[in-house]
C-alpha cells in the first residue's frame, strides 16, 4: 500500500533531523560562538580527545598562577546591581525569579572569565585560551619553570601549552608584514639571540612549511645580522602555530629544557638526572628534541604534501 510506505518514511525523516539538530548541541564545544582569529593574544592548549575537562583544567591552572602573579581578579560590582534591581515587584512570580537567577549566574561567569576566555580553536584537539592585560609568555613560562622545578603534575589531559602572543592572517604577505615589527623585541639590534623556528598547521594546506621558515628567518636576520640559527641550544624559539587561516606566534625561552612546553613531559624526574651534570643532560634532551623536531618536520612536509594532491 502506498499509505503504508510513506508512513514510515514519514516517521524517519522527523527523528533523524530532531537527533541531527540534538546530537550538534550535545557535541558543540565550550566557547561555541567565540572563534580564534587574527588580533587576538592568548595561549594555545593541546590536549588528549577531552576537550571539555582540558578547557576546566586550563581555566583552574592559569586562574592559580595569574593569581599569584598578577593579583587576584578584580571583578565590577554588575552582579550586585543586579541581583538589587527590581527584587520586590519579582518576588512572587516564580518563573521571573528564575529567569532572573540564571541571568545573574551568566553575568557572574562572564565576569569570572573575563581574564581567561576559551575561544572555539577550529582544530580538534586544541583548546584556545583568549587573555585579557595579562603576558602569555611571562605567564606560561612561570608555569613550567615551577613544575619542571617541583615535579609535581597538576593536569591529567592538558598536554602541551604554548603562549600565544600575537596572531594575524596565514598568508605569507600577511605574516612577513606582522612579523617584522613582532620580532623587534628579541631580535632587532642592539637586541641578538640565537633562534630556531617550529612550525605545525591543522586544518590548512595551502601554507609552505618551508616558504614561511625561511621567510621569518629572513626577517631575523634583516633585523640583525647577529641574530643565528641554532637548531641545538637556541635562546629563542619561534613558535609558528597555523589554524585554517590563523598564524599563531609566540617567541618563548627553555623550550629544550621544558620539554616542547609539553607539562606531562616537564615533571618527569629521570633518575639520571640527579646523578649526571645538567649541561650533559641539557645536551642529550636538546639531541632528542632536536631528532623530534626533524621527524616531526618531515611528516608534516609529507602531510603538505599528499593535502595539496
Amino acid at each position: 500500500c502506498p499509505m503504508a510506505a510513506a508512513e514510515p518514511a514519514a516517521r524517519k525523516r522527523r527523528p533523524k533531523g530532531h537527533f541531527a539538530a540534538g546530537a550538534g548541541r550535545a557535541k558543540r564545544p565550550r566557547g561555541a560562538g567565540r572563534q580564534l582569529e587574527a588580533g587576538m593574544r592568548g595561549i594555545l592548549i593541546t590536549c588528549n580527545m577531552n576537550e571539555r575537562k582540558c578547557v576546566g583544567e586550563a581555566y583552574s591552572l592559569l586562574g592559580e598562577y595569574g593569581d599569584l602573579l598578577y593579583g587576584p581578579e578584580q571583578f565590577s560590582d554588575h552582579e550586585e546591581k543586579l541581583s538589587g534591581s527590581d527584587r520586590e515587584e519579582d518576588e512572587d512570580d516564580v518563573e521571573a525569579a528564575v529567569k532572573k537567577e540564571v541571568g545573574q549566574i551568566r553575568a557572574s561567569t562572564e565576569q569570572k572569565l573575563r581574564r581567561f576566555q576559551s575561544v572555539e580553536s577550529g582544530a580538534n584537539n586544541v583548546v584556545f585560551i583568549r587573555t585579557q592585560g595579562i603576558e602569555p609568555e611571562n605567564l606560561v613560562h612561570h608555569i613550567l619553570k615551577d613544575m619542571h622545578t617541583t615535579k609535581k603534575k597538576k593536569t591529567r589531559v592538558i598536554l602541551r601549552m604554548l603562549p600565544i602572543s600575537g596572531t594575524c592572517k596565514a598568508f605569507m604577505e600577511d605574516m612577513k608584514k606582522y612579523t617584522e615589527t613582532f620580532f623587534e623585541p628579541w631580535f632587532k639590534a642592539p637586541n641578538k639571540g640565537t633562534f630556531q623556528i617550529v612550525y605545525k598547521a591543522r586544518n590548512n594546506s595551502h601554507m609552505s612549511r618551508e616558504e614561511v621558515i625561511k621567510e621569518l628567518a629572513g626577517i631575523v636576520g634583516s633585523l640583525n645580522p647577529e641574530n643565528k640559527v641554532d637548531l641545538n641550544n637556541p635562546q629563542y624559539t619561534i613558535v609558528v602555530e597555523i589554524i585554517k587561516t590563523v598564524c599563531c606566534l609566540s617567541v618563548v625561552r627553555d623550550y629544550v629544557l621544558f620539554r616542547k612546553y609539553n607539562l606531562q613531559e616537564v615533571v618527569k624526574s629521570n633518575k639520571e638526572d640527579a646523578q649526571q651534570n645538567p649541561s650533559s643532560v641539557t645536551e642529550e634532551q636538546n639531541s632528542e628534541v632536536v631528532k623530534a623536531e626533524a621527524k616531526e618536520q618531515e611528516k608534516s612536509s609529507k602531510e603538505v604534501k599528499e593535502e595539496g594532491k
